[in-house]
């Protein structure tokens, strides 16, 4: 795998850094950089200061502007921190301008997923998928990499690289990323021989944003040993197990969990895996209503699903995390008949917005799990009595 510089060590300290632009809002930013700081967590770092900017468009040159960049690099210098990481995407000019004032590791949000990704990587596939998006990330920024390793002043040494050795670096990049797409189509041409041979099942999907359960749910429904972390993207290689309710047979699979600002060379780096979301039968779509923002990670995966081109698929709302949505929303002397009262509501809500097709469930205390099961072999009973309607053996 691809063993770039910037890897970020056992808990180094980090600073994060914000812009807000014209059209959002100063909590915006805030719940953003609270979304940054639990990707540092999880790559191995530990956030230790927040700075943001409001600017109508980033500097060209440091993104944040000289001054703010100034003040971010005094911090710096007097908190011993180890990297300094932005939410949005840099290029390789800025990394060069931004490292010369602060003088530390500077990363931005891809390079942090991708790092997280890197970590995570177990399968053959996977890892080539990773490092398929590290290539594609490093390339643009080759030139702003060299330019950040030239010496300034006169004499012997000092000369920057030439255009030979930038040019030489490209071709090997690019022949990196043509030798792992053709290793990645192979391994393509293997995971669809294997999807065929599957048979006639109908296929159930769990999708959603990160961390929002899907795997404790899949360890539920299919009574299996699958990865379940309080971390982002504990699940990257796709898990599919075949689960029979009552006598009905079906296939369930586990999917990577989506994110605001996915960079778009690694969802592109990822189609094979996706592919299970492509194929699927049904979606069911995963919500951590305990987040704040659960809404907002409904739109996002609605607009992934929609660059999938699987929106339009059967797609079952299940809203998990009840138990922490309830600690987190009533006070101890909110009257039950009141508290009751708002819960019906907000159930009424989503099963109007849904077409009727929401669920709410805690995977962990196993609340309403019965009922998520029946309801999901009601949808896939009745796929298949459309579908192969000659197979009554798979209903009764």
């Amino acid at each position: 795998m691809l063993d770039t510089t910037k890897r970020i060590a056992h808990q180094e300290r980090a600073v994060l850094v914000g812009v807000i632009q014209k059209e959002q809002k100063e909590h915006e930013i805030q719940e953003y950089l609270d979304e940054l700081a639990f990707l540092a967590e999880t790559a191995g770092a530990v956030a230790v200061k927040r700075f943001y900017q409001k600017l109508a468009h980033p500097d060209s040159k440091t993104f944040v502007g000289k001054g703010k960049l100034e003040e971010i690099a005094n911090y710096i210098k007097t908190h011993d921190i180890n990297v300094l990481i932005f939410d949005d995407e840099l290029n390789g000019s800025q990394i060069s301008n931004i490292e010369k004032i602060v003088d530390v590791k500077t990363i931005d949000r891809s390079d942090l997923i991708l790092d997280i990704f890197a970590r995570r990587a177990k399968t053959a596939q996977a890892k080539a998928q990773v490092e398929l998006a590290q290539y594609q990330y490093i390339l643009p920024r080759l030139r702003g990499m060299w330019k950040h390793l030239e010496r300034l002043g006169g004499g012997i040494g000092t000369r920057g690289p030439g255009e030979t050795e930038i040019e030489t670096d490209r071709r090997i990049v690019r022949d990196k990323i043509s030798l792992l797409r053709k290793r990645l189509a192979e391994i393509d041409k293997q995971s669809f021989t294997q999807r065929k041979d599957r048979g006639e099942f109908i296929r159930v999907s769990l999708v959603g944003y990160t961390n929002v359960g899907k795997s404790t749910i899949m360890n539920l429904l299919s009574k299996s040993e699958v990865l379940a972390e309080n971390k982002l993207f504990a699940t990257l290689d796709t898990t599919t197990r075949k689960i029979v309710f009552e006598t009905t047979p079906f296939l369930l699979s586990d999917t990577v969990g989506f994110i605001r600002k996915l960079p778009h060379h690694l969802v592109e780096s990822f189609k094979s895996t996706l592919d299970e979301v492509r194929e699927a039968d049904i979606l069911i779509h995963v919500v951590d209503i305990s987040h704040p923002n659960y809404e907002d990670q409904i739109g996002v995966v609605n607009k992934t699903l929609q660059e999938l081109n699987s929106f339009d698929k059967p797609i079952l709302m299940v809203f998990n995390k009840m138990d922490l949505y309830i600690k987190n929303t009533f006070d101890e002397w909110l009257e039950a008949g009141t508290k009751e009262e708002i819960l019906r509501d907000l159930e009424e809500r989503w099963q109007q917005q849904t077409g009727g097709n929401a669920i709410f469930i805690s995977a962990l205390e196993r609340t309403n799990i019965d009922k998520l099961r029946k309801t999901i072999l009601d949808k896939v009973r009745e796929l298949y009595r459309v579908r192969y309607p000659y197979k009554t053996e798979f209903f009764f």
